[in-house]
């Protein structure tokens, strides 16, 4: 490959059907409304409390990846959303662990509020949003 066309490569961005928020979003928009109109007969045998407490836990988790793959990517000056070219490739810190913590802090997110708000259509739909993501 020479270097020309290498050069276009680096420009290149991903162009998702839809933004990884918009897609969480919209899954969690169609559990909560499938939760209405085809309640699963799913009940955890766990006190309330013990499930809000559990999902505040998963959603201060993903916030806490969240907000520090944010900040290593704003130390790292480059731009969060991917449909802009990075301009270093950042291996620090959460980066380190995960490819792509930010997604990894939606998803928590996402399964905290399915398990808060005891939704089964919520977390049914988060094995195809995770399959979706890979």
């Amino acid at each position: 490959m020479d270097s020309t066309s290498q050069q276009g490569r680096d420009t290149d961005t991903s162009r998702p059907i839809i933004r990884p928020p918009f897609l969480h979003l919209a899954c969690l928009i169609l559990g909560l409304m499938l939760d209405r109109m085809l309640a699963l007969p799913l009940t955890l045998p766990v006190a309330d409390l013990v499930l809000w407490v559990a999902g505040g836990d998963l959603i201060l988790l993903g916030t806490a990846i969240f907000a520090v793959a944010v900040r290593n990517f704003s130390r790292a000056e480059t731009p969060i959303p991917s449909t802009r070219p990075v301009q270093t490739l950042v291996t620090t810190g959460v980066h380190g662990l995960s490819r792509n913590p930010i997604y990894v802090g939606m998803f928590l997110i996402y399964v905290g509020v399915g398990v808060a708000v005891q939704s089964p259509w919520v977390l049914v739909l988060a094995v195809p949003l995770a399959v979706t993501m890979r």
